[in-house]
Parts: C-alpha cells; structure tokens; sequence
C-alpha cells in the first residue's frame, strides 16, 4: 500500500514539473493535482496498453517514437477526465509527458517495487563466497 502512495506521488510531482516548465499543463489547485495523478495512473494501467498493442505497426515503422504520442495522448486523456487539470495542445501533452516520465524514471532509481527506498551497501574488503 506504501507503493501506491509513493508512486502517487511521484506522478504528482511529475506533473507539477511540468506545469512548471510546460505553458500548456495548468492546475487549479492541490485536489485537481492528486486527482489527475491518479487518472494518469489509472489511464496507464488499463488504457496505454490497448493502445501500444494497436499501434505496434506505427512504432515499429517510427523505431518507438510513436510511443511519444500515445503516452502525450495518456496525458491528454487524463486533462479530459479530471475538472481543473488542462492541456492546452498537443506539443503541451507531448512535452509534458516526456517530463513526467524523466520524473518516474529518476525516482525509480531510489525506490524499489514495493514503494519503499532501497539502500545497497556493498563491501569491498570483504571476499565473496561462490
């Protein structure tokens, strides 16, 4: 249940990120925020992969760029669905996708499957039994 909180709130950061940097992405507020997190993440679980699946023979002829469009066009779904989230256009969706992403990916590196940060402690001095 960590997990979910945890990654909930990557999202959001996610999101605000690009709100900041992206003209298009707005929020009116702190619930519009959360609750787009969640639609994202919800869009993602179920949506994304019908649409990958559809449109294998578009990536593969755009060597997977076309996943750009269907991830901004996630986003793009998610500013549909929840009041107080817009996106102003497709290079809004596009961009702001590919920072939300970037945001997933980085805190990825610190959090493990369960929600929880992973510290690895590796011991040089010591030898390895195989």
């Amino acid at each position: 249940m960590v997990g979910f909180w945890v990654r909930l709130f990557v999202t959001a950061v996610g999101l605000l990120v690009a709100s900041g940097f992206v003209s298009g992405i707005e929020f009116s507020g702190v619930f519009p925020l959360l609750a787009a997190s969640l639609v994202l993440g919800v869009v993602n679980a179920i949506v994304r992969p019908i649409f990958v699946v559809l449109t294998i023979p578009f990536t593969v002829i755009t060597l997977g760029l076309f996943l750009l469009v269907v991830n901004a066009s996630m986003l793009g779904l998610a500013a549909l669905i929840v009041p107080g989230f817009s996106v102003a256009d497709f290079w809004s969706a596009l961009f702001g996708s590919i920072i939300v992403s970037i945001t997933g990916v980085v805190a990825s590196w610190y959090i493990g499957p369960r929600g929880t940060v992973e510290v690895i402690i590796v011991d040089e001095g010591q030898p390895r039994a195989n």
